[in-house]
């Protein structure tokens, strides 16, 4: 694996490392020694997918917080994503700033959320689908959510029309430090 530090502290892009021959290839999408060289905590205790119908759909923006806290590795394995993150550290030299990458079934790469952000998406293809590994079981009262349009990020979504969302993740208050 190729590992990419973003400009959020923590936070990092993860490239496979393909061995090709005429079958096709093989990567490892994921080894705790090779995260631990990289000072990411990879002690996965919980994997989900999230399957998305059309394009538009944003879920999120996502958090625990407190002993629940959790760090995470996402992968888009069919269609696109616009993947987002916040760092709502307060100690962060990044605080409140977000950063967005594309993740795709063909450029296979996934990105290491650290503890202490938020993470949502946007859906840039129908029929998408989407893994994530966790480091820390879902727990409903560690939940810390923020609005996806909330003015303090000021995200640049490629799409804010016509959008798919639960009213949940629509009706987050604003962001309160």
């Amino acid at each position: 694996m190729k590992f990419t530090a973003t400009r959020i502290p923590g936070a990092s892009l993860v490239d496979l490392e393909e061995q090709r021959d005429e079958r096709g290839f093989f990567a490892r999408t994921m080894c705790v020694e090779e995260f631990a060289r990289q000072g990411l905590e990879a002690n996965f205790v919980q994997s989900n997918i999230s399957y998305n119908t059309r394009k538009g759909t944003l879920r999120g923006m996502h958090q625990q917080t407190g002993e629940r806290a959790e760090c995470k590795l996402v992968r888009c394995v069919r269609g696109a994503i616009y993947d987002v993150i916040i760092d709502l550290r307060a100690d962060s030299p990044m605080y409140k700033q977000w950063l967005a990458v594309e993740l795709t079934a063909d450029n296979r790469r996934a990105l290491y959320i650290p503890r202490g952000c938020a993470h949502g998406f946007l859906t840039l293809l129908d029929a998408t689908e989407v893994m994530y590994m966790h480091t820390q079981f879902y727990a409903p009262g560690s939940e810390r959510n923020v609005r996806w349009n909330d003015p303090v990020f000021a995200i640049d979504w490629p799409q804010t029309d016509s959008l798919i969302m639960s009213e949940r993740d629509a009706g987050w208050p604003d962001f309160r430090q």
